[in-house]
């Protein structure tokens, strides 16, 4: 956990349950709550004219969109479960005084943000990329850098193809392809139609 849940709730944090498809907080919005994954996965994402653009997935232990406590400006996403879970919810008031008054925590959200900054940067330049096989990549490495185990194949990624194709900003028939070639090669392994990293 990025933050202590006891210690969450100290500073008035509670927990709501959501189920696959509910919306967290909408594009737009005004950020009223800290939010830290107890359970599930939340993606987050950007739709215009109809198409979906998923930003990053968030996981058990993550906090979801943090850094937006900190400024007065509307969310640029939305966050949509993908699966059913759990989230602490703190009074976004609350939240920066907790900030304010224990260090830990607060040197643990900056070096979050930090990293997820850091890999933003790498997917926006993968994602320039006109090579499919360079997107692709990115977005796996991406993924992986947020898990524990680093081994060759150990990752499997959350992923449909549809979502994959969101992300990179690929036809879905493109990304089909890629992926079959890059298993070929060696780069990554299809498992009961998951992809392994």
């Amino acid at each position: 956990m990025l933050i202590n849940i006891e210690l969450l709730s100290m500073y008035g944090g509670f927990t709501e349950t959501f189920g696959p498809s509910d919306i967290i907080f909408e594009e737009g919005d005004i950020p009223e709550f800290y939010y830290q994954l107890i359970t599930g996965s939340v993606k987050l994402s950007h739709t215009e004219e109809g198409k979906e653009l998923i930003q990053s997935i968030l996981n058990k232990g993550q906090s979801v969109c943090e850094l937006l406590c900190m400024i007065e400006k509307p969310y640029p996403v939305s966050a949509i479960a993908i699966s059913s879970g759990a989230v602490v919810k703190v009074p976004k008031a609350k939240f920066l005084k907790l900030l304010n008054e224990h260090h830990q925590p607060a040197v643990a959200v900056r070096q979050f943000a930090a990293e997820r900054l850091y890999h933003k940067f790498i997917l926006m330049q993968n994602n320039a990329s006109k090579y499919s096989h360079v997107r692709i990549e990115g977005i796996l490495k991406y993924f992986k850098s947020l898990s524990e185990d680093q081994n060759p194949y150990s990752y499997e990624l959350p992923l449909t193809r549809q979502q994959l194709a969101s992300i990179t900003g690929l036809r879905i028939e493109t990304v089909i392809r890629t992926v079959k070639k890059m298993e070929t090669e060696k780069v990554l392994k299809i498992r009961n139609r998951k992809i392994y990293f």
